[in-house]
Protein backbone atom coordinates (compact mmCIF):
# COMPACT_ATOMS: atom_id res chain seq x y z
CA UNK A 1 0.00 0.00 0.00
CA UNK A 2 1.44 3.38 -1.06
CA UNK A 3 2.29 5.74 1.55
CA UNK A 4 0.35 9.23 1.63
CA UNK A 5 2.14 12.43 1.12
CA UNK A 6 3.54 13.20 4.53
CA UNK A 7 2.08 17.59 3.30
CA UNK A 8 -1.03 16.31 2.92
CA UNK A 9 -1.59 14.26 6.31
CA UNK A 10 -0.70 17.75 8.40
CA UNK A 11 -3.09 19.67 5.86
CA UNK A 12 0.08 22.02 4.60
CA UNK A 13 1.16 23.28 1.84
CA UNK A 14 4.92 21.91 0.81
CA UNK A 15 6.25 25.78 1.31
CA UNK A 16 4.58 25.83 4.45
CA UNK A 17 6.95 27.39 7.58
CA UNK A 18 8.07 25.35 10.85
CA UNK A 19 5.14 27.51 12.68
CA UNK A 20 2.71 26.22 10.38
CA UNK A 21 4.14 22.69 10.60
CA UNK A 22 3.93 22.68 14.39
CA UNK A 23 0.62 24.01 14.49
CA UNK A 24 -1.10 21.50 11.96
CA UNK A 25 0.59 18.62 13.70
CA UNK A 26 -0.57 19.68 17.14
CA UNK A 27 -3.89 19.95 16.09
CA UNK A 28 -3.63 16.13 14.69
CA UNK A 29 -1.95 15.45 18.02
CA UNK A 30 -4.96 16.87 20.10
CA UNK A 31 -7.68 15.29 18.17
CA UNK A 32 -5.50 11.44 17.75
CA UNK A 33 -3.35 11.08 20.74
CA UNK A 34 -3.98 8.11 22.26
CA UNK A 35 -4.97 9.29 25.54
CA UNK A 36 -7.38 11.58 23.98
CA UNK A 37 -8.87 9.01 21.58
CA UNK A 38 -8.15 5.11 22.06
CA UNK A 39 -10.04 4.18 19.15
CA UNK A 40 -7.24 2.00 16.92
CA UNK A 41 -8.14 4.01 13.48
CA UNK A 42 -6.86 6.83 15.79
CA UNK A 43 -3.66 5.48 17.12
CA UNK A 44 -2.95 4.70 13.35
CA UNK A 45 -3.77 8.75 12.57
CA UNK A 46 -1.94 9.67 14.83
CA UNK A 47 1.28 7.61 14.20
CA UNK A 48 0.93 8.82 10.55
CA UNK A 49 0.84 12.68 12.05
CA UNK A 50 3.93 11.40 13.90
CA UNK A 51 5.71 10.63 11.46
CA UNK A 52 5.04 13.03 8.94
CA UNK A 53 6.00 15.73 11.05
CA UNK A 54 9.37 14.11 12.67
CA UNK A 55 10.53 14.43 8.60
CA UNK A 56 9.50 17.63 8.06
CA UNK A 57 10.69 19.54 10.99
CA UNK A 58 14.40 18.58 10.34
CA UNK A 59 15.65 20.62 7.53
CA UNK A 60 17.93 17.83 6.05
CA UNK A 61 15.48 14.96 6.15
CA UNK A 62 12.86 17.46 4.64
CA UNK A 63 15.13 18.61 1.80
CA UNK A 64 15.33 14.56 0.91
CA UNK A 65 12.31 14.05 1.10
CA UNK A 66 11.17 16.97 -0.94
CA UNK A 67 13.68 16.06 -3.67
CA UNK A 68 13.67 11.95 -3.84
CA UNK A 69 10.05 11.69 -1.90
CA UNK A 70 9.69 8.85 0.88
CA UNK A 71 12.78 6.86 -1.19
CA UNK A 72 15.22 9.57 0.56
CA UNK A 73 13.67 8.95 4.20
CA UNK A 74 12.00 5.90 4.94
CA UNK A 75 14.95 3.05 5.77
CA UNK A 76 13.29 0.41 3.98
CA UNK A 77 13.75 2.35 0.40
CA UNK A 78 17.51 3.27 0.87
CA UNK A 79 16.90 5.77 3.64
CA UNK A 80 17.55 9.56 2.51
CA UNK A 81 20.52 8.09 0.30
CA UNK A 82 18.75 8.96 -3.51
CA UNK A 83 20.89 8.28 -6.22
CA UNK A 84 24.43 6.96 -5.47
CA UNK A 85 24.20 4.66 -2.56
CA UNK A 86 24.21 4.62 1.13
CA UNK A 87 25.29 7.16 3.42
CA UNK A 88 25.68 7.32 7.52
CA UNK A 89 25.00 4.25 9.78
CA UNK A 90 24.62 0.87 8.24
CA UNK A 91 22.61 -0.20 11.67
CA UNK A 92 20.51 3.14 11.58
CA UNK A 93 19.80 2.23 8.38
CA UNK A 94 18.52 -1.99 9.14
CA UNK A 95 17.26 -0.59 12.92
CA UNK A 96 13.99 -1.10 12.26
CA UNK A 97 14.24 -4.30 10.18
CA UNK A 98 16.03 -6.30 12.89
CA UNK A 99 14.20 -4.59 15.58
CA UNK A 100 10.88 -6.43 14.19
CA UNK A 101 12.30 -9.61 14.15
CA UNK A 102 13.70 -9.40 17.86
CA UNK A 103 10.77 -7.86 19.35
CA UNK A 104 11.56 -4.35 19.51
CA UNK A 105 14.93 -2.31 20.37
CA UNK A 106 15.54 1.23 22.80
CA UNK A 107 12.21 2.22 21.33
CA UNK A 108 10.05 -0.18 21.88
CA UNK A 109 11.09 -0.62 25.50
CA UNK A 110 10.09 3.25 25.97
CA UNK A 111 6.60 2.39 24.43
CA UNK A 112 6.23 -0.47 26.65
CA UNK A 113 3.01 -0.14 29.18
CA UNK A 114 0.26 -2.02 29.68
CA UNK A 115 -3.13 -2.22 27.43
CA UNK A 116 -5.69 0.27 28.26
CA UNK A 117 -9.50 -1.69 29.21
CA UNK A 118 -13.04 -0.64 28.04
CA UNK A 119 -16.14 -1.39 30.46
CA UNK A 120 -19.20 -0.64 29.56
CA UNK A 121 -21.74 0.85 32.07
CA UNK A 122 -25.57 0.38 31.82
CA UNK A 123 -27.42 3.24 33.04
CA UNK A 124 -31.15 3.98 33.83
CA UNK A 125 -32.22 7.57 32.08
CA UNK A 126 -32.16 8.98 35.96
CA UNK A 127 -28.91 7.90 37.26
CA UNK A 128 -27.19 9.61 33.75
CA UNK A 129 -29.24 12.81 34.20
CA UNK A 130 -28.32 13.24 38.51
CA UNK A 131 -24.88 11.46 38.34
CA UNK A 132 -24.13 8.10 40.50
CA UNK A 133 -21.24 6.50 42.19
CA UNK A 134 -21.31 2.61 40.89
CA UNK A 135 -18.71 0.02 41.80
CA UNK A 136 -17.73 -2.12 38.64
CA UNK A 137 -16.05 -5.54 38.97
CA UNK A 138 -13.37 -5.38 35.83
CA UNK A 139 -10.99 -8.72 35.24
CA UNK A 140 -7.59 -7.79 33.79
CA UNK A 141 -4.27 -8.68 34.33
CA UNK A 142 -2.99 -7.07 37.75
CA UNK A 143 0.63 -6.72 38.54
CA UNK A 144 1.88 -9.79 40.66
CA UNK A 145 1.92 -8.87 44.71
CA UNK A 146 4.36 -11.84 45.31
CA UNK A 147 7.27 -9.87 43.37
CA UNK A 148 6.17 -6.45 43.46
CA UNK A 149 5.61 -6.69 39.66
CA UNK A 150 9.36 -7.38 39.01
CA UNK A 151 8.92 -10.94 37.77
CA UNK A 152 11.97 -12.38 39.76
CA UNK A 153 11.38 -14.59 43.19
CA UNK A 154 14.53 -13.15 45.12
CA UNK A 155 15.22 -10.30 43.03
CA UNK A 156 18.69 -11.93 41.44
CA UNK A 157 19.23 -11.28 38.17
CA UNK A 158 22.28 -12.97 36.39
CA UNK A 159 24.39 -12.49 33.29
CA UNK A 160 22.72 -11.91 29.74
CA UNK A 161 24.00 -15.67 27.94
CA UNK A 162 22.68 -14.74 24.77
CA UNK A 163 24.61 -11.41 24.58
CA UNK A 164 27.43 -11.58 27.46
CA UNK A 165 26.03 -9.13 29.26
CA UNK A 166 26.50 -5.93 26.11
CA UNK A 167 23.02 -5.71 25.80
CA UNK A 168 23.56 -6.20 21.97
CA UNK A 169 24.22 -8.83 19.83
CA UNK A 170 25.78 -8.57 16.16
CA UNK A 171 24.27 -10.07 13.23
CA UNK A 172 25.15 -10.71 9.90
CA UNK A 173 22.74 -9.78 6.98
CA UNK A 174 24.47 -10.84 3.83
CA UNK A 175 27.45 -7.99 3.20
CA UNK A 176 26.22 -6.21 6.61
CA UNK A 177 27.51 -6.73 9.92
CA UNK A 178 24.73 -5.57 11.99
CA UNK A 179 24.71 -4.91 16.13
CA UNK A 180 21.06 -4.75 17.56
CA UNK A 181 19.27 -5.15 21.05
CA UNK A 182 19.67 -8.32 22.77
CA UNK A 183 16.30 -10.80 21.91
CA UNK A 184 17.17 -12.46 24.98
CA UNK A 185 17.25 -9.48 27.78
CA UNK A 186 15.88 -6.76 25.62
CA UNK A 187 19.16 -4.45 26.02
CA UNK A 188 19.18 -4.87 29.98
CA UNK A 189 22.29 -7.39 29.60
CA UNK A 190 20.64 -9.36 32.33
CA UNK A 191 17.87 -11.83 33.44
CA UNK A 192 15.83 -12.80 36.19
CA UNK A 193 18.26 -15.23 37.83
CA UNK A 194 14.89 -17.25 39.65
CA UNK A 195 11.23 -16.06 38.08
CA UNK A 196 8.69 -15.84 39.84
CA UNK A 197 6.64 -18.48 40.68
CA UNK A 198 3.22 -17.01 41.09
CA UNK A 199 3.63 -15.27 37.81
CA UNK A 200 6.19 -17.42 35.83
CA UNK A 201 8.18 -14.14 35.68
CA UNK A 202 5.83 -12.20 33.91
CA UNK A 203 5.18 -9.79 36.59
CA UNK A 204 1.50 -9.69 35.93
CA UNK A 205 -1.19 -12.19 36.82
CA UNK A 206 -4.97 -12.18 36.20
CA UNK A 207 -7.21 -10.61 38.74
CA UNK A 208 -10.93 -9.18 38.75
CA UNK A 209 -10.63 -5.34 40.73
CA UNK A 210 -13.42 -3.48 42.03
CA UNK A 211 -13.17 0.03 41.53
CA UNK A 212 -15.64 2.83 42.41
CA UNK A 213 -16.58 5.29 39.32
CA UNK A 214 -18.29 8.15 39.87
CA UNK A 215 -20.27 9.61 37.27
CA UNK A 216 -21.11 13.15 36.58
CA UNK A 217 -24.56 14.19 35.86
CA UNK A 218 -25.61 14.43 32.36
CA UNK A 219 -24.02 11.55 30.45
CA UNK A 220 -25.36 10.57 27.66
CA UNK A 221 -24.83 7.30 25.45
CA UNK A 222 -21.42 7.03 24.38
CA UNK A 223 -19.52 9.51 26.76
CA UNK A 224 -16.63 8.17 28.49
CA UNK A 225 -14.28 8.41 31.25
CA UNK A 226 -10.95 7.53 32.03
CA UNK A 227 -9.64 6.20 34.66
CA UNK A 228 -5.61 6.81 34.46
CA UNK A 229 -3.15 3.72 35.53
CA UNK A 230 -6.44 1.13 35.96
CA UNK A 231 -5.58 -0.71 32.91
CA UNK A 232 -3.31 -4.34 32.55
CA UNK A 233 -0.28 -3.52 34.68
CA UNK A 234 3.03 -3.05 32.51
CA UNK A 235 5.06 -6.16 32.21
CA UNK A 236 8.01 -6.12 34.63
CA UNK A 237 6.47 -3.11 36.89
CA UNK A 238 6.31 -0.79 33.62
CA UNK A 239 3.29 1.44 33.51
CA UNK A 240 0.01 0.38 33.51
CA UNK A 241 -2.76 1.22 31.21
CA UNK A 242 -6.03 3.39 31.33
CA UNK A 243 -9.69 1.91 31.75
CA UNK A 244 -11.94 3.76 29.45
CA UNK A 245 -15.79 3.26 31.10
CA UNK A 246 -18.22 4.00 28.40
CA UNK A 247 -21.55 4.59 29.37
CA UNK A 248 -24.88 3.28 27.44
CA UNK A 249 -28.49 4.21 28.86
CA UNK A 250 -31.19 2.36 28.60
CA UNK A 251 -34.09 2.80 26.97
CA UNK A 252 -36.69 4.87 29.65
CA UNK A 253 -40.88 3.98 29.49
CA UNK A 254 -41.44 7.65 29.08
CA UNK A 255 -38.95 9.91 28.24
CA UNK A 256 -36.93 9.78 24.81
CA UNK A 257 -33.33 12.30 25.21
CA UNK A 258 -31.84 14.04 22.12
CA UNK A 259 -28.74 15.83 23.21
CA UNK A 260 -29.82 18.04 26.67
CA UNK A 261 -33.81 17.84 25.08
CA UNK A 262 -36.14 15.10 26.50
CA UNK A 263 -39.27 14.51 24.44
CA UNK A 264 -42.35 12.55 25.93
CA UNK A 265 -45.66 11.50 24.45
CA UNK A 266 -48.45 12.20 25.80
CA UNK A 267 -51.92 10.89 25.33
CA UNK A 268 -55.13 12.89 26.10
CA UNK A 269 -58.71 12.76 25.44
CA UNK A 270 -60.37 14.23 22.47
CA UNK A 271 -62.70 15.96 24.93
CA UNK A 272 -60.12 17.74 26.85
CA UNK A 273 -58.45 18.24 23.07
CA UNK A 274 -61.68 19.74 22.11
CA UNK A 275 -62.44 22.09 25.73
CA UNK A 276 -58.85 22.12 26.34
CA UNK A 277 -57.75 21.29 30.32
CA UNK A 278 -55.31 21.22 32.21
CA UNK A 279 -53.00 18.10 32.83
CA UNK A 280 -50.13 17.04 35.26
CA UNK A 281 -46.89 15.95 33.36
CA UNK A 282 -43.57 14.06 34.71
CA UNK A 283 -40.89 15.29 34.30
CA UNK A 284 -37.36 14.01 36.34
CA UNK A 285 -37.58 17.10 38.97
CA UNK A 286 -41.20 16.37 39.89
CA UNK A 287 -44.72 16.39 38.33
CA UNK A 288 -45.68 20.63 36.94
CA UNK A 289 -49.24 21.30 35.64
CA UNK A 290 -49.62 21.93 31.82
CA UNK A 291 -52.92 24.49 30.34
CA UNK A 292 -53.82 22.18 26.75
CA UNK A 293 -55.91 25.11 24.81
CA UNK A 294 -58.84 23.97 23.08
CA UNK A 295 -59.06 23.05 19.80
CA UNK A 296 -55.62 21.54 20.25
CA UNK A 297 -54.77 18.67 17.56
CA UNK A 298 -52.77 15.56 17.75
CA UNK A 299 -48.31 16.42 17.31
CA UNK A 300 -48.42 19.36 18.89
CA UNK A 301 -45.25 20.32 21.11
CA UNK A 302 -45.69 21.95 24.24
CA UNK A 303 -42.01 23.04 25.50
CA UNK A 304 -41.40 23.09 28.99
CA UNK A 305 -38.14 25.04 29.80
CA UNK A 306 -35.39 24.23 32.13
CA UNK A 307 -37.35 20.66 32.18
CA UNK A 308 -34.50 18.28 30.21
CA UNK A 309 -31.04 17.67 31.33
CA UNK A 310 -28.15 19.59 32.50
CA UNK A 311 -25.22 19.10 30.19
CA UNK A 312 -22.43 17.62 31.78
CA UNK A 313 -19.97 19.83 29.57
CA UNK A 314 -21.40 23.85 29.30
CA UNK A 315 -24.26 23.13 32.46
CA UNK A 316 -26.70 24.13 30.26
CA UNK A 317 -30.43 23.10 30.91
CA UNK A 318 -32.23 21.37 28.17
CA UNK A 319 -36.51 21.49 27.58
CA UNK A 320 -39.05 18.90 27.95
CA UNK A 321 -40.93 18.60 24.74
CA UNK A 322 -44.31 17.35 24.98
CA UNK A 323 -46.21 15.92 22.09
CA UNK A 324 -50.03 15.64 21.93
CA UNK A 325 -51.55 13.12 21.17
CA UNK A 326 -55.56 12.71 20.95
CA UNK A 327 -56.23 9.62 21.95
CA UNK A 328 -60.04 7.75 20.23
CA UNK A 329 -62.33 6.35 22.88
CA UNK A 330 -62.36 2.57 23.05
CA UNK A 331 -65.26 0.51 24.48
CA UNK A 332 -68.11 2.60 24.19
CA UNK A 333 -71.42 2.01 25.86
CA UNK A 334 -74.63 1.92 23.61
CA UNK A 335 -75.67 5.26 25.43
CA UNK A 336 -72.28 6.61 24.24
CA UNK A 337 -72.12 5.79 20.89
CA UNK A 338 -75.45 7.30 20.20
CA UNK A 339 -74.43 10.78 21.69
CA UNK A 340 -71.47 10.56 19.57
CA UNK A 341 -74.10 9.97 16.49
CA UNK A 342 -75.85 12.95 17.67
CA UNK A 343 -72.97 14.93 18.18
CA UNK A 344 -72.08 14.10 14.51
CA UNK A 345 -75.27 15.14 13.27
CA UNK A 346 -75.71 18.84 15.01
CA UNK A 347 -72.70 19.45 12.39
CA UNK A 348 -74.88 19.57 9.79
CA UNK A 349 -73.84 22.02 6.97
CA UNK A 350 -71.05 23.33 9.29
CA UNK A 351 -69.09 20.17 9.55
CA UNK A 352 -66.15 21.87 7.52
CA UNK A 353 -65.63 24.58 10.03
CA UNK A 354 -65.20 22.52 12.87
CA UNK A 355 -63.32 19.79 11.07
CA UNK A 356 -61.27 22.55 8.25
CA UNK A 357 -57.94 19.48 8.46
CA UNK A 358 -60.46 16.98 7.11
CA UNK A 359 -61.92 19.09 4.51
CA UNK A 360 -58.94 19.97 3.58
CA UNK A 361 -57.72 16.63 2.88
CA UNK A 362 -60.67 15.58 1.48
CA UNK A 363 -60.73 18.30 -0.89
CA UNK A 364 -57.13 17.25 -2.19
CA UNK A 365 -58.84 13.55 -2.68
CA UNK A 366 -60.69 15.04 -4.65
CA UNK A 367 -58.48 17.17 -6.88
CA UNK A 368 -56.62 14.15 -7.28
CA UNK A 369 -58.84 11.92 -8.57
CA UNK A 370 -60.11 14.61 -10.93
CA UNK A 371 -56.80 15.32 -12.59
CA UNK A 372 -56.36 11.26 -12.67
CA UNK A 373 -59.56 11.06 -14.62
CA UNK A 374 -59.10 14.02 -16.98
Amino acid sequence: MAKRDYYEILGVSKDASDGDLKKAYRRLAMKFHPDRNPDEAAQEQFKEAKEAYEVLKDPQKRAAYDRFGHAGVDPSMGGGQGPGGFHGDVGDIFGDIFGDIFGGGRRAQQRQRGSDLKYTLDLDLEEAVQGISREIKVPTLGSCKACDGSGSQDGQRETCSTCGGAGQVRMQQGIFSVQQTCPSCRGQGERIAHPCSECGGQGRVRETRTLSVKIPPGVDNGDRIRLAGEGEAGPNASQAGDLYVEIRVRPHRIFERDGDDLYCEVPIPFTTAALGGELEIPTLGGQVKLKVPAETQTGRLFRLRGKGVKSVRSRSEGDLMCRIVVETPVKLTRAQKELLRQFAESHGDEGSENNPRTESWLSSVRDFFERMTS
